[in-house]
């Protein structure tokens, strides 16, 4: 049986939604996680033979209103839509192959003027183009690597610097291939995702589910060596300027023992 990234996703995304979700009553022995075949034709208006196609990849051409019927088949968030729209070649890919290394001088600026608020920017490959000095202390440099995917999965410290390491690589590896999908003959996206499926087993076990979401308000929990433990909120934004860049923001909540923790890391930048 042939197959195709658009095929592996469909299945994926299959198996995550239940009958019961969709409103359809379970009936006789389900060998199979979630949704078969033929209830997602059925939800989604198109004949299993069509959708047992586009599974396999003998169907590579579908049209944007299946892509749509599909969407809402399979209860798809709009990071999961737009993911599928581009596997199928129905959404626009970045004007350059390379991702853009040059951070623009004005965010830069704006950056260092938060000195208590740990700010990076990282490309789609996850490489930090840059960083205020109190992210740097938070990250303790980078001084295993300024590539965040290789931080969290091939660093030895990431289990205990992110105090919820397992969430922290699952919404990783979304959000890389939600950027991979997006330049997927990126050279630098290509390099740091054989580099990781070569040496990280859990790596790839994340990968072959096929999650793909962007960042989103979160809050992480770190363990730092210097200050102790920090609960931060995260806020996300594109860099309209660089498309492919991120700009990511920390904060603390006032008047926490976290919000003590960065300010005291604060104090420590000058050391």
């Amino acid at each position: 049986m042939s197959t195709t990234q658009l095929g592996d996703y469909l299945r994926s995304r299959r198996a995550l939604v239940t009958p019961s979700e969709v409103g359809m009553v379970s009936t006789g022995l389900r060998r199979v996680a979630g949704l078969r075949r033929e209830e997602v034709a059925l939800l989604a208006g198109m004949s299993v033979d069509y959708y047992v196609r586009l599974e396999q990849g003998r169907e590579r051409n579908p049209s944007a209103q299946v892509l749509d019927a599909l969407s809402v088949a399979l209860r798809l968030d709009d990071d999961g839509r737009l993911h599928l729209f581009r596997l199928a070649g129905l959404a626009p890919r970045p004007r350059s192959a390379a991702v853009t290394e040059k951070v623009d001088p004005n965010l830069l600026q704006l950056m260092e003027a938060w000195p208590n608020n740990p700010s990076l920017v990282y490309n789609r490959a996850y490489d930090v183009l840059a960083s205020n000095k109190i992210a740097d202390l938070l990250f303790d440099g980078f001084e295993f690597s300024r590539n965040l995917m290789l931080l969290v999965f091939l660093d030895p410290k990431s289990r205990q610097f992110y105090a919820d390491w397992r969430e922290v690589a699952a919404n990783s590896v979304a959000g890389f291939r939600l950027g991979h999908g997006a330049a997927p003959d990126d050279p630098r996206v290509r390099a740091v995702l054989a580099e990781l499926l070569d040496r990280s087993e859990e790596f790839r076990e994340l990968w072959s589910r096929h999650d793909a979401r962007g960042k989103s308000l979160e809050t992480k929990r770190f363990q730092h060596p210097q200050v102790g433990e920090l609960t931060l909120r995260m806020q996300a934004f594109d860099v309209r300027s660089a498309p492919g860049q991120e700009l990511v923001v920390y904060h603390a909540e006032p008047s926490t023992r976290s919000a003590e923790a960065l300010t005291l890391l604060s104090t420590l930048v000058n050391w």
